[in-house]
């Protein structure tokens, strides 16, 4: 993936909490972001629709528009409606995808854009990162950052359990991208920004150490500003490897070859998991192990109903989604016959852990 646009500014607003959805118009009406409330509304199907039904009343003369799909031809099309008339921003409102398509038409249209997550399913609610699919395959494109980041912990509890739990896989998968990007630095003498690394590992860590799970309204606050931090981090540096190493290679090997076979937040804890298990970090290993278990978060390729030759395939193919990338997978340029013998390893400790 390209450099994304560096930018060490954060959002205007950041609101977690419950109820925070019905300050939207107070802060799209603030004079940074709109003066006379001409924005553009992008929903996706389901809670998107429903937040905007409750907000219209304030929206003014705002448009509501409607992207399902999370596709790049959605994100384009979208794109040409916004040029139909003169908005001050893009709100996004919904999962991932939602935002994703707003993010990518906002900034092909230069305007700017809030983010309105309904879940937690990883931390593209604010990272300059969109991820769309096109001609069947997922792709990561720069964006701008979201001037502002609103996560009412309502709708998030109303949401699909599945969604907000794979959030807490893509934090995690932090320690090990953050791993990744150390070894670059020794290897290959590629620059590491601390600032983005201390955003980056401060939410892994919160999470990784937090007693609660996703009943718990504190955890789930964590998790939600985990995920900002994240996506604070790769503005920071104008890259995404504060949060996207190795498991994220892996995560997208598998979109790419078994498509459908888990989330995205899913299946950077596995690739995370992995990854750290190739690196000889038991100490991590174990810790991550324990909070993905915890959380009922995949850990092993069965766990996301693979085969362990088709995750065989995909560590094999992991390094052609990001050719630029060194992270633990090209550094031990492991041919198929010897990761297969590190995952059968790779079961074993999983199985010391647990006993």
């Amino acid at each position: 993936m390209p450099l994304l646009a560096r930018s060490i500014m954060a959002p205007l607003a950041i609101d977690v909490r419950r109820g925070a959805v019905a300050d939207l118009a107070a802060i799209l009406s603030d004079g940074r972001i709109s003066a006379g409330g001409d924005v553009a509304v992008v929903v996706g199907p389901g809670q998107g629709e429903k937040i905007a039904e409750l907000i219209r009343p304030t929206l003014g003369s705002a448009d509501v528009f409607t992207a399902a799909g999370g596709t790049l031809d959605a994100a384009t099309d979208l794109g040409a409606k916004l040029g139909a008339r003169s908005y001050d921003a893009v709100v996004g409102i919904g999962g991932g995808k939602t935002v994703d398509v707003a993010k990518y038409a906002a900034t092909r249209r230069g305007l700017p854009m809030v983010s309105v997550a309904t879940a937690l399913a990883n931390d593209g609610i604010a990272s300059p990162v969109a991820s769309l699919v096109t001609d069947g395959i997922k792709g990561s494109y720069g964006v701008h950052i979201p001037i502002a980041v609103i996560v009412d912990l309502d709708f998030v509890e109303s949401g699909p359990e599945r969604h907000n739990r794979a959030g807490i896989g893509d934090v995690v998968s932090n320690i090990s991208a953050l791993a990744d990007w150390e070894l670059a630095r020794r290897v290959r003498g590629e620059p590491v920004d601390g600032l983005a690394a201390s955003l980056a590992r401060a939410g892994a860590e919160a999470i990784i150490n937090h007693p609660g799970d996703m009943n718990d309204e504190g955890f789930v606050t964590v998790l939600a500003e985990s995920l900002i931090s994240s996506g604070l981090a790769m503005a920071v540096c104008g890259t995404s490897r504060p949060a996207s190493g190795g498991c994220h290679e892996i995560m997208h090997a598998i979109d790419a070859l078994f498509p459908g076979t888990g989330s995205h937040g899913e299946l950077a804890g596995l690739g995370a998991l992995f990854c750290t298990f190739l690196r000889g970090d038991d100490k991590r290993l174990a810790q991550m192990s324990a909070c993905l278990a915890r959380h009922n978060l995949p850990r092993t390729p069965a766990d996301v109903g693979l085969t362990d030759d088709q995750f065989v395939d995909a560590v094999v193919y992991a390094p052609r989604t990001r050719p630029d990338r060194y992270t633990i997978i090209e550094h031990l340029d492991l041919g198929p016959d010897e990761i297969r013998g590190r995952l059968a390893d790779y079961a074993d400790a999983l199985r010391d852990h647990l006993d």
